[in-house]
């Protein structure tokens, strides 16, 4: 793997970029020639350019933006290597708790951003938003603030990546509407994708344009978890230093009776995967499907505070997303997660969420 180049700059101490070459830090935009696929893409509008001889995207962005997108973070925040959050941020079982009782759904997103400090797009996935949406979400949510949009189910769960290419990039120029707020971007793919399409996979990966916004994997076929097919996976991830997301789903399956099910009233079920706790890029997602009883997370928890220790201690930038099957649990479980850290003694931003003070009837439900 290729560690992060360094560079000097009056403003900063390093410059990463990861798997490139470095770039001399200047106050100008810089100007990225990227592959891309040879299908001409609207849009990006005067950002980029589609160069059909070349096959190439051009496209001009500052030096600071360049920095956090590769890393996630932040040059003026650098302690804020963690950062933790939900599914979704528009839950009205959330009022009384979570969000303060009579709050408009209208302002579920500042909410949620006064609390969290990070939110893993999963709306993206089944609706694109406006340019418009895109800019509230960014004006709505404070600076150090990460977004992670799952990339649409039209270019993930319609066969073959690539030829949805032009689509995924288009939906990353909307994207780019979340500024500096904006981090890695996810390709969940179906439980059909299989190794067969390694080649797909790949080509897809290496037109991704990853200075301009980290890209991260889930996989799901469980072909992908035998170690022939996970050693090839994790080395092309570590090559083109792309995320792979780890999907936790161990409290969904261990129990001994079906009425103990966690998910027995859930529309869609988590699949049931192998956990593989690899990290092949600078950053990693982590998506933690939890128990709705906080006492059945303990054990799974615990063992995720040995991992965050470790990997935040060799620099790695960490998203920890709560899932549940009941969604109102989700908060009260990150928080718990968060204060597990904080009793290790792991160095975390504090969790903004902590610092609000609430009516003595809203602390009582937690």
């Amino acid at each position: 793997m290729q560690r992060p180049y360094e560079g000097k700059g009056r403003r900063m101490k390093r410059i990463v970029g990861w798997a490139k070459p470095p770039v001399q830090y200047q106050r100008k935009p810089i100007r990225l020639t990227l592959r891309a696929h040879q299908t001409p893409i609207k849009g990006w509008a005067e950002k980029a350019k589609l160069h059909t001889p070349q096959k190439s995207l051009r496209i001009n962005i500052d030096m600071d933006t360049f920095n956090q997108r590769l890393i996630g973070g932040s040059m003026t925040d650098p302690d804020l290597q963690f950062r933790i959050g939900c599914a979704v941020w528009a839950y009205k079982e959330w009022l009384g708790n979570f969000y303060p009782q009579g709050s408009r759904p209208a302002s579920f997103l500042r909410l949620y951003g006064e609390r969290m400090t990070t939110v893993e797009g999963n709306t993206t996935f089944y609706h694109t938003p406006s340019a418009d949406t895109v800019a509230r979400w960014a004006a709505e949510t404070p600076e150090t603030f990460r977004f992670c949009p799952k990339l649409p189910r039209l270019v993930t769960h319609e066969g073959l990546l690539m030829p949805h290419l032009p689509t995924a990039l288009s939906f990353l120029e909307l994207m780019q509407g979340l500024g500096s707020r904006l981090g890695p971007i996810f390709a969940q793919l179906p439980p059909g994708y299989s190794p067969a399409n390694f080649q797909d996979l790949a080509d897809f990966l290496s037109a991704w344009p990853r200075e301009v916004a980290p890209l991260a994997v889930e996989v799901r076929h469980l072909d992908w978890f035998k170690p022939a097919h996970a050693s090839q996976l994790d080395a092309l991830l570590i090559r083109l230093g792309v995320g792979r997301v780890l999907l936790d789903t161990r409290t969904m399956y261990e129990w001994e009776d079906a009425a103990e099910d966690p998910q027995l009233k859930s529309e869609r079920r988590k699949p049931r995967v192998p956990l593989q706790p690899v990290v092949t890029a600078p950053f990693t997602l982590v998506r933690y499907i939890s128990h709705p009883q906080l006492s059945r997370n303990r054990d799974y928890l615990s063992q995720w505070v040995d991992l965050v220790g470790q990997w935040l201690a060799k620099g790695t930038q960490i998203y920890f997303f709560v899932h549940c099957p009941i969604e109102a649990e989700s908060p009260a479980i990150a928080k718990h997660f968060q204060t597990l850290l904080e009793q290790a003694e792991i160095t975390i931003p504090p969790l903004p969420w902590s610092q609000i003070t609430q009516p003595p009837e809203q602390l009582a439900l937690f």
